[in-house]
């Protein structure tokens, strides 16, 4: 059957919400246990950290052959193979339990960070065949659905458990278990679904024919240089990531060394996972409306009120933590879709993979210097130390808002002139 441009954006939004609820449950399964699981390896708390640093810096890594597989063939074997790369990281991590080896471990956080590759890249494939004015719209739907398959995913530490000892494994290597099927399962519905491929559609719609040059990370850092709205937003969103990744990945410790339980810390943690999902066709809605800047500095904001609760909260379950880690993931959510949003607007077709691909590299580079910053921080100074060092971070996306804003007003006052 043949589609138009309406119905295969239709089509690839709804697979990629599919394949959302998969990779979230695969990625959010493990979330919750992570660092415990780390920590239980190494026996080391100053490592607990490393696990999820490592699947930051896989997921840096991995970003681009992902955008150089999606511009040579297309975005569904970019995709299929991520999630296929992310379900052997889990299958490691689970090995690594069995046999004690933190090596092994690491190894396959790296991997399964393709994961989180996948689940980046396909808010760009959401925008492929997306009109202009909504471009915010279904850019934040595919970031929304997350939320089903991440808020349900941490709940899972607590039943996998039996899971986990019917295997013989240890049971932090219970939810391991159950990234390893989702994700599998991802990879084969991507393959199968998403037809026809939206960014070769896309080009066929646009006039223009593949080109290794043109498609390239040099080409997309080029293109990047020329537009200092597609540079902030790449600011923008790696600072938001580096906030939320490095205070995010160190809290289960914080809760657990307050004597909370496994199912506590899967409730906090699925309150976290919610606001960076659940809300996401808001910030879309208000990209659209008002424009990405606005939204970027409210996100800024947001994060900034996380992080002063954060440092407030003892250690152990409190409902200020609680509220903190929703709002670190809602201050998330506002700079991940004004940031994507202000990246993917000036560039073209040919331009957008290498230039999606070096933004997810940047993106998780500074997350993952950040996650092995949290570790240390922790470590010696505490948790409050980390969160007003997150502050900081959290202070400078409203900066980047304020100059993508100005930039925006000023090239509308030109425009008027004209």
């Amino acid at each position: 059957m043949v589609m138009d441009r309406a119905q295969a954006q239709r089509h690839t939004v709804r697979t990629l919400m599919l394949t959302q609820v998969l990779g979230g449950v695969g990625l959010a399964a493990g979330a919750t246990v992570g660092s415990l699981l780390a920590e239980r390896i190494s026996g080391r708390t100053d490592l607990a950290g490393l696990g999820g640093t490592f699947q930051t810096l896989g997921s840096a890594l991995l970003a681009l052959p992902i955008a150089a597989v999606a511009h040579r063939l297309g975005r569904r074997p970019s995709l299929t193979m991520a999630y296929v790369v992310a379900a052997l990281g889990a299958l490691g991590i689970v090995t690594a339990s069995a046999i004690s080896s933190f090596a092994l471990f690491l190894l396959g956080s790296a991997l399964l960070g393709s994961a989180t590759a996948a689940n980046s890249a396909a808010r760009y494939a959401a925008a492929d065949l997306a009109l202009p004015e909504r471009r915010g719209r279904d850019l934040s739907l595919v970031v929304w659905v997350t939320t089903v398959g991440s808020v349900f995913g941490p709940n899972l530490a607590g039943p996998a458990a039996p899971l986990a000892r019917t295997l013989g494994l240890e049971v932090l290597a219970g939810p391991f278990v159950i990234s390893t099927v989702t994700l599998t399962s991802a990879a084969l519905v991507m393959t199968w679904l998403l037809r026809p491929d939206p960014l070769l559609l896309s080009r066929t719609l646009a006039g223009e024919e593949y080109e290794h040059q043109k498609g390239s990370v040099g080409r997309g850092f080029a293109a990047i240089r020329r537009h200092p709205a597609a540079a902030l937003g790449i600011g923008v969103m790696a600072l938001a990531h580096v906030v939320m990744v490095g205070v995010m990945v160190m809290t289960p410790i914080h809760l657990v060394h307050g004597h909370a339980s496994l199912a506590v810390v899967g409730f906090v943690i699925s309150g976290h996972i919610l606001g960076m999902f659940a809300f996401a066709p808001v910030m879309g809605w208000g990209v659209d409306r008002y424009g990405a800047p606005p939204v970027a500095l409210t996100g800024g904001l947001i994060l900034v009120v996380a992080a002063i609760l954060a440092g407030l909260s003892e250690a152990g379950f409190s409902a200020l933590l609680t509220v903190a880690l929703f709002l670190l993931g809602l201050g998330w959510s506002a700079a991940f879709v004004s940031g994507s949003t202000l990246l993917v607007g000036p560039l073209t077709v040919a331009e957008r993979p290498g230039g999606q691909g070096l933004a997810d590299l940047v993106m998780g580079l500074t997350a993952a210097a950040g996650g092995v910053v949290a570790g240390i921080v922790v470590q010696h100074w505490g948790y409050a130390w980390l969160a007003h060092i997150a502050l900081t971070g959290a202070a400078a996306i409203m900066i980047l808002a304020a100059m993508a804003l100005s930039a925006e007003r000023g090239a509308g006052a030109g425009r008027t002139v004209d």
